[in-house]
């Protein structure tokens, strides 16, 4: 056998014998929600909420920068197409679309930062996959959504059922449109944004707050300092079985914090990434 065959063989048997390389596995792309990744740093998750879109963040990223934000959009909010929300639950479905990125993404132990509905999310992520998260902040939100508005989510059992009709889908959209920017929830899918209303009318996260091992940090607004008082034991008594919660309340402001007191939040947020 001559040195050209000698060497054809030997090749040969060294293919044959070298294992295949398997293929990397594409990135998850989540389909309920889209992502926007800006700056270096920590990695820091951003969640808006209710028929609000990333833009109600953008002016706390610009204010804090050295870290990498992850602004998220739900699909169906602010002019985004539904896609994986177009049908069924949204906001279990959603969180565990959140954590799953989380994973995937190799995130160490993100902080993550909820507004209102994005509260919700945040909350329910860390109890049940404590193991994904650095810190949480809750912004003007309740274990139980529906104590924005007094109730219990037993009491708005009845009121959820009317939710989930299509007619009742629209009102309540409409209604919880006075909870975002009236710019952005006229942008958002009806359907989405009642079935997302509806999971929230029913949730009530008390009984998981114990499995919350991330330092936990709720910010609140309160109309004026008077009233400060009243709101401060409503939000204490809501918190009462998580462990260690940091209550942080901003005078003068309505629901849409980072609008009617855009400094003070961003410096609750600044204090918050810090420690």
């Amino acid at each position: 056998m001559n040195r050209r065959c000698l060497l054809l063989s030997g090749l040969a048997l060294a293919l044959i014998g070298a294992p295949v390389a398997a293929s990397a596995a594409p990135p998850f792309q989540p389909s309920r929600f889209s992502v926007q990744v800006v700056g270096r740093g920590p990695d820091v998750i951003l969640i808006p909420g209710l028929t609000s879109g990333r833009e109600v963040w953008r002016a706390t990223v610009n204010a804090l920068p050295g870290y990498r934000y992850h602004l998220l959009q739900v699909s169906g909010f602010a002019g985004e197409a539904a896609r994986g929300n177009r049908a069924g639950p949204v906001i279990a479905p959603l969180a565990d679309e959140i954590a799953r990125y989380i994973a995937d993404r190799h995130l160490r132990r993100p902080a993550i930062v909820g507004h209102s509905m994005g509260g919700t999310l945040a909350m329910m992520i860390a109890a049940r996959r404590p193991e994904l998260v650095g810190k949480v902040m809750v912004v003007d939100m309740y274990p139980q959504p529906a104590g924005l508005f007094g109730g219990t989510a037993e009491s708005m059992s009845p009121l959820a059922s009317i939710i989930a009709s299509p007619g009742g889908r629209r009102l309540f959209a409409n209604l919880m449109g006075a909870l975002s920017p009236p710019e952005v929830a006229n942008r958002s899918d009806p359907d989405v944004v009642g079935r997302a209303v509806h999971d929230l009318a029913v949730t009530d996260l008390t009984a998981e707050l114990p499995r919350i091992r991330a330092p936990l940090t709720i910010v609140y607004a309160a109309p004026n300092p008077r009233a400060g008082a009243v709101v401060d034991r409503s939000f204490r008594r809501a918190y009462a079985a998580a462990p260690h919660p940091r209550f942080v309340r901003i005078d003068g402001s309505g629901h849409m914090v980072m609008f009617d007191q855009p400094a003070r939040l961003n410096a609750a947020v600044a204090e918050f990434l810090r420690h």
